[in-house]
């Protein structure tokens, strides 16, 4: 099921979208989707509305290094033993469509970083790897973007993956999915610059959600980033940036300047 968070010009609710490619249509829902689904009776063609984020998480937790080839193509030599993890602000956040802000007063080199997003759907904490996919809610497509020149610059991340804009997320969730080996890509103007599979990740998806949850509480709608593959580059402003993710769906954001 792919649920959506979507915009008809009278407020922004949530709605599952269904229909054959090219003719979706989106079934408005009440309340919240992480509990029962309601349907309204509003139906509308999904060319007729905006879709916004699909969700509006508490946080996100991003996952580094994870993807051998990406760990080597950053100088790494070794991945690392155990996940790597860092936070992106929940500020960061955009949907399908809208724009990331080039900070260029600040930063010379932003970054595309194509992954796949997991929608955490329960209140969860000390999750067993066994266990993962209970707490679970689907998975989206992510573009964790990033200052590369003040990730290298500060030594830390918080800054460089921090700015508003920095987080797109969409098109919508995807509840009904096997993350284990799909294919992900990362397109700029339409030249493929990322190509890779999720069997790849060094550390795969139950095993982050057993990592995540033992550091901090989750709830629903916080966001795991899984990392990202080999293939990052520079984006600049003007450019059209997807990333694709088999089973889901085609995230599209274009770049302008902030300044």
């Amino acid at each position: 099921m792919r649920i959506a968070r979507f915009s008809t010009g009278d407020g922004v609710t949530f709605g599952v979208v269904e229909g054959a490619r090219g003719e979706e249509f989106v079934s408005a829902v009440a309340g919240h989707p992480f509990g029962d689904i309601q349907f309204t009776g509003d139906r509308f063609p999904l060319a007729e509305v905006r879709l916004v984020a699909p969700m509006l998480p508490s946080k996100i937790v991003a996952i580094g290094k994870n993807y051998a080839d990406h760990v080597r193509e950053m100088g790494g030599d070794e991945p690392p033993a155990e996940p790597v993890i860092f936070s992106k602000p929940s500020t960061s956040v955009i949907g399908p469509g809208e724009a990331v802000a080039y900070p260029e007063k600040l930063s010379q080199r932003v970054d595309f970083e194509g992954e796949l997003a997991v929608v955490i759907g329960r209140l969860c904490r000390e999750v067993p790897v066994e266990r993962a996919h209970e707490v679970i809610f689907g998975y989206t497509c992510a573009n964790d973007v990033t200052a590369r020149d003040l990730q290298k610059r500060d030594g830390q991340w918080t800054r460089a993956k921090g700015f508003d804009t920095f987080c797109p997320l969409g098109p919508w969730i995807e509840t009904v999915l096997d993350p284990s080996d799909l294919a992900i890509t990362t397109t700029v103007n339409g030249e493929i610059r990322q190509s890779g599979r999720t069997s790849q990740l060094l550390h795969d998806v139950p095993t982050l959600v057993a990592y995540v949850s033992a550091v901090m509480t989750l709830i629903p709608g916080d966001v795991i980033l899984t990392g990202t593959p080999a293939g990052v580059g520079p984006l600049t402003v003007g450019d059209e940036v997807s990333v694709g993710i088999e089973g889901i769906g085609t995230l599209t954001n274009r770049v302008v300047s902030r300044d």
